[in-house]
């Protein structure tokens, strides 16, 4: 999402940097680039225009702040006007006051609908707020047992009266039920087409007519560029809607979707979707999706996500055993699994500062196979071979079996103990004061990722600036290379 989109900006940054000042001549130059990028990545030719005219009269005659450079300054310039093109803040999900709050989704066939519809009842179930899924789509083959299996899934109900049943009367009723329930969101998941139809539009002007909704969420498929901002203004001036839902920006989308939508229909964008899992939705934040796009990470998203998944309980059990290193292979199989649960390790990756664009698509694969192989490793471990890893240390004919069950190598094997045995004693010195250098986690060496994840630095082994180790003067040349010490990588 957005790779290339960042890559061309990166372009339009060295335009402008190493200048004293902003002039006419450099902010051009850096236009041009970010013009040809909003329109590779398909965003609406009008959005493209008003926003490189809003960027230029911001930016010319702009003074540079002292201490900040040009090329920084024209950054936060540009920053600034992504996220006032997609809104400038979130728009929540309606909580109305009259029980229940009731959400009609809306939207074209294939995309994604009624997942979508699954995926914001676990949000909202994750905000303490009870949902209940209503099936009216009547038409398209296995559409209500596809929201019944998900509400399974996600042990949520779903109301349905079967495929003879009058929509307009499943929904009627599917709120009536609700209300009697002391339900708190209904969400009911309606038809959709192939194309806007005028039976299509008729249909959902009855359903909203009837059950008169707090919202109508259309669900738009990101994939189709600058064309889902136009679908999103279609069904607003036809039947009235309050907000998108923006699927499969995990995908190839080049982001045309995400800066078209909010300018060219009016209406927010409140949730996009991030995968194919249920868990995969994530409510829109247009400052955060500025920072992703300029490649400066989305913290506050990462923290999010670690918050729903880390048991602070068990995090404070795990710091002891990290100090008093008695952290086992159990402990670090926990952490391996919580990080999957997090989304991919690209995912990750991209919404860390300065990360998003400095790792290849290769490097990344590589990595989610070491995690991959280090998991298969420790699943071949005896619950005593966890806890207790020096018994693998000792005995060669334990890592042979482990090799055998796992279908890797007894020198894989022997490596990730070796490189646990040190991690163990790293984090034992840390514990007491001491910081020595930090060569990675073992299984997770990628090269090029260098102190984070060891592996082969492309500063040939020195720290990133900012990190311990890192030398603002050329190293002094070594008599001999001598084999480093460190974890390595797998």
């Amino acid at each position: 999402m957005f790779d290339a989109l960042a890559d061309r900006l990166e372009g339009a940054w060295k335009k402008i940097r190493g200048q004293d000042k902003i002039s006419e001549a450099n902010v051009q130059e850096a236009l041009r680039e970010v013009r040809r990028a909003l329109l590779e990545a398909d965003v609406n030719l009008q959005v493209v225009k008003t926003f490189v005219a809003d960027v230029q009269e911001k930016a010319l005659g702009a003074e540079v702040v002292a201490g900040v450079n040009p090329g920084q300054q024209f950054i936060k310039i540009v920053y600034d006007e992504l996220a006032a093109i997609m809104g400038e803040t979130n728009v929540p999900l309606a909580d109305s006051s009259t029980k229940p709050t009731i959400v009609l989704m809306a939207g074209l066939q294939g995309t994604g609908k009624t997942t979508a519809t699954a995926k914001l009842a676990l949000h909202l179930r994750k905000l303490d707020r009870s949902a209940l899924l209503v099936a009216t789509d009547v038409y398209r083959p296995a559409a209500i047992d596809q929201l019944v299996t998900l509400g399974k899934q996600i042990d949520v109900p779903v109301f349905e009266l079967g495929k003879d049943a009058d929509p307009v009367e499943i929904a009627r009723q599917g709120v009536a039920k609700a209300r009697a329930d002391g339900i708190d969101t209904v969400i009911i998941d309606t038809a959709g087409r192939l194309q806007i139809d005028s039976t299509m539009m008729a249909e959902l002007a009855q359903v909203k007519a009837t059950v008169q909704p707090d919202e109508v969420l259309l669900v738009v498929d990101a994939m189709t560029g600058q064309e889902a901002a136009n679908l999103t203004r279609s069904f607003h001036e036809e039947i009235g809607i309050t907000g998108a839902i923006l699927t499969k920006m995990d995908g190839d989308t080049r982001g045309g979707a995400a800066l078209s939508v909010r300018r060219i229909s009016g209406q927010p964008i409140k949730f996009i979707g991030v995968g194919e899992k249920v868990e995969a939705l994530q409510p829109f934040y247009p400052d955060r999706m500025a920072q992703r796009i300029l490649g400066m990470g989305d913290v506050l998203t990462l923290v999010e996500k670690a918050q729903e998944e880390v048991d602070f309980a068990d995090a404070e059990k795990l710091q002891e055993k990290i100090l008093t290193a008695k952290f086992d292979f159990t402990d670090f199989l926990k952490q391996l699994r919580m990080m999957k649960n997090m989304g991919s390790l690209a995912g990750i990756m991209k919404l860390i500062p300065g990360m998003g664009n400095k790792i290849s698509e290769e490097q990344l694969q590589q990595g989610e196979v070491q995690l991959k192989r280090t998991e298969a490793m420790i699943n071949s471990m005896t619950k005593a071979e966890r806890k207790d890893p020096d018994l693998l240390a000792g005995s060669p004919s334990r890592r042979q079996r482990i090799a055998k069950g796992s279908g890797y190598g007894v020198a894989e094997v022997s490596k990730l103990v070796a490189d646990f045995q040190k991690m163990r004693t790293m984090m034992q010195q840390m514990g007491q004061g001491n910081f020595p250098g930090m060569g990675g986690m073992p299984g997770m060496g990628m090269p090029g990722m260098g102190g984070m994840f060891g592996g082969d630095s492309p500063r040939g082994g020195q720290a990133a600036p900012g990190w311990r180790g890192y030398q603002t003067q050329p190293a002094k040349k070594k008599k001999k290379d001598k084999k480093k010490k460190g974890f390595g990588s797998l």
